[in-house]
């Protein structure tokens, strides 16, 4: 038993089953043990690694794509540039080199990284400097706002429900002797159709950080590119584990591992509508960073003396490796060009 499972099994010894939100939510975040909290989990050293820690090719498309879109919108002076979830900051240190061909951007950019780790907000300093850290998007008030996000809503706390043939009942964690296990609560009022043994995931956090997000460029202007792994509609049990760069039971080593889910970009979507700017359809990653040119940037990386270009080219973009799980939405205000790469949600997308 790792100590975040004791304190984990005394809470629910004491107060009963608790969500699946809140077990995420210690296990990621605990300020003594957990996971966020205490570790760089990053890279081959790590247990998991992100398309920005593969190859700068990924930061220099998602900045100049950013860019072009502050172009667009009049290349607005000054502007918020955010990154929530910001990882060793290695993301946005490649967007800020790729950004700086572009003239004026870097005078007017005014940078922000949202993390709750302390342990990862002295990594981020080590890589970009003094950089200002926010807890929110409400601590940038005014001037347009243009934000990437890269694997920040997969780890998003989910609350999951199943199918009964009784009804829809959320799945809490509890106790079974003194391991962790997932049982059904109580039956909850849900209108979405289900057969016996369906479940489906919600994530609040995320729907309600995406709609924010969308208010925030509806009203002042800006733009955001939202990239993670998922689907569209929310159906069925995704929440995983990673240790070592491998699988693992969620509830075996609470505090030591990664714990994600998928993304349900269809509640996104919606999310971005209630806020009132305009969403783009889901585009699968390998497909927008081949339309955005990452292959030419490659094959002259690659010329240049580069050895591991192609390579990464193809983890990132190959159906196999990264380019058809992880997908990309774009946010824009009412009227506004499109983020480079999207194009609009119509009425009835379907997945990318």
């Amino acid at each position: 038993m790792t100590p975040l499972a004791g304190v984990i099994a005394a809470r629910i010894r004491a107060g009963g089953p608790i969500s699946l939100a809140e077990y995420m939510r210690l296990c990621l975040m605990d300020s003594r043990h957990g996971y966020y909290a205490t570790r760089d989990p990053f890279g081959a050293a790590g247990d998991f690694t992100t398309a920005p820690e593969i190859h700068q090719m990924f930061g220099e498309i998602c900045g100049l794509a950013l860019a072009q879109a502050w172009l667009d919108q009049g290349a607005p002076t000054p502007f918020h540039l955010v990154e929530p979830g910001p990882g060793r900051g290695t993301l946005m240190a490649d967007m800020l080199r790729a950004a700086a061909r572009v003239p004026g951007l870097h005078d007017a950019a005014r940078v922000a990284l949202i993390e709750a780790s302390p342990h990862l907000r002295k990594v981020q300093q080590d890589r970009l400097g003094q950089v200002r850290h926010i807890e929110s998007i409400k601590d940038v008030r005014d001037n347009p706002l243009f934000l990437m996000a890269n694997e920040f809503i997969d780890a998003l706390p989910i609350r999951q429900y199943q199918m009964t043939p009784e009804g829809w009942r959320e799945r809490l964690v509890g106790l079974e002797g003194d391991a962790l296990r997932i049982g059904l609560g109580p039956i909850v009022p849900m209108h979405r159709p289900g057969q016996p043994g369906d479940i489906i995931e919600e994530c609040p956090e995320g729907a309600a950080f995406v709609e924010a997000l969308a208010r925030r460029i509806a009203a002042q202007g800006g733009a955001a590119i939202i990239v993670d792994y998922g689907g569209w509609n929310g159906y069925g049990d995704t929440f995983q584990a990673l240790r070592n760069h491998a699988p693992e039971d969620p509830f075996a080593q609470p505090g030591l591992a990664d714990l994600t889910a998928h993304v349900d970009f269809a509640a996104l979507a919606a999310a971005v509508l209630r806020g009132g700017a305009v969403v783009s359809r889901p585009v699968r990653q390998g497909h927008w960073l081949c339309a955005l040119g990452i292959e030419a940037r490659a094959q002259r990386l690659a010329q240049a003396g580069d050895a591991g270009a192609m390579a990464a080219l193809r983890r990132l973009t190959d159906p196999a490796e990264m380019g058809h799980l992880f997908k990309a939405i774009a946010i824009w205000p009412q009227g506004a060009p499109p983020v480079p790469g999207f194009v609009p949600l119509e009425a009835h997308a379907d997945d990318a």
